[in-house]
C-alpha cells in the first residue's frame, strides 16, 4: 500500500498521462497503473527527484525521436531541478 505521499504522486501523474492522452473516457485504470509503475520504478531504483531516467523507459518508442531531436529534459518542461 503506498504512503499519502505516494498515492498523491501516482494521483497526479495518472492525471498528468490522461491529459496527455488527450483526455480519453475509459481509461483511467490504464493510467493509474503506468502511474504506479512509474512510482514503484522510481522507489527501487532511487532514481533522481525529477525521475527523467525512468520517465523516458515509459514514454513510447518513435521512429527519429531522441536527444538529437531536440527533445527537453522534463525538468526544463516543467521549470523543476
Amino acid at each position: 500500500m503506498p504512503t499519502d505521499q505516494a498515492h498523491e504522486w501516482i494521483k497526479r501523474r495518472a492525471y498528468s498521462l490522461w491529459e496527455e492522452a488527450g483526455r480519453p473516457y475509459g481509461r483511467d485504470q490504464e493510467h493509474w497503473n503506468q502511474a504506479a509503475a512509474e512510482r514503484e520504478d522510481l522507489e527501487r531504483t532511487r532514481a533522481s527527484v525529477d525521475g527523467e531516467e525512468i520517465l523516458i523507459k515509459f514514454r513510447k518508442k518513435e521512429p527519429g525521436l531522441g536527444k538529437s531531436a531536440g527533445l527537453q529534459p522534463l525538468s526544463k518542461l516543467t521549470g523543476t531541478r
